[in-house]
């Protein structure tokens, strides 16, 4: 992977709508942590450019690319714009819900992009219940990691949309 480019994972996510942009969203908002740049070329680049995938075998070696289903355009342009405009809202919460022995900043990037943008939906989008926007954001952990790191996203998700939603899951 480049410097600056994003991570992208094949035919484990195949997703369509507010899925994909979500998806779209969390390799948007990694691009812009690795160059510190402006949302605007980055969201125009991903809604252009971006909807194939390298596809890999057992071995993970690069056998082709497959489609990326359309995302929901207007969704990522929201989901991108409403992280980085409250970026400092949403890292002081993270911080508060990581405990004492992690921050934000030493969160890997991509972890900390998928968690800032499930924040930013439970405080902004009150009209998608809890539960659907953490089971979102286990499934994006999901396509990118195999460890411990979706069960993180879990439990923090979990954790903040029980504080932010007032005990509300739903």
């Amino acid at each position: 992977m480049n410097d600056g480019e994003a991570p992208q994972k094949a035919a484990k996510f195949n997703a369509k709508g507010r899925s994909a942009a979500r998806m779209a969203a969390v390799q948007s908002l990694y691009e812009l942590d690795m160059v510190e740049g402006d949302a605007d070329p980055v969201l125009r680049t991903f809604i252009e450019k971006r909807w194939t995938v390298p596809v890999e075998d057992e071995d993970g070696d690069e056998i082709g690319e497959a489609d990326f289903l359309d995302p929901d355009k207007t969704f990522l342009i929201e989901l991108v714009r409403g992280v980085t405009a409250r970026e400092g809202e949403i890292d002081e919460i993270l911080n508060g819900a990581l405990g004492e022995k992690w921050t934000v900043e030493r969160l890997e990037v991509l972890l900390r992009a998928i968690l800032r943008v499930g924040v930013y939906e439970l405080l902004a989008r009150t009209d998608i219940p809890a539960k659907v926007i953490i089971n979102e954001y286990m499934d994006v952990a999901n396509a990118f990691f195999s460890e411990g790191e979706p069960k993180m996203v879990n439990g923090v998700l979990d954790k903040l949309a029980h504080v932010l939603r007032d005990g509300a899951m739903t």
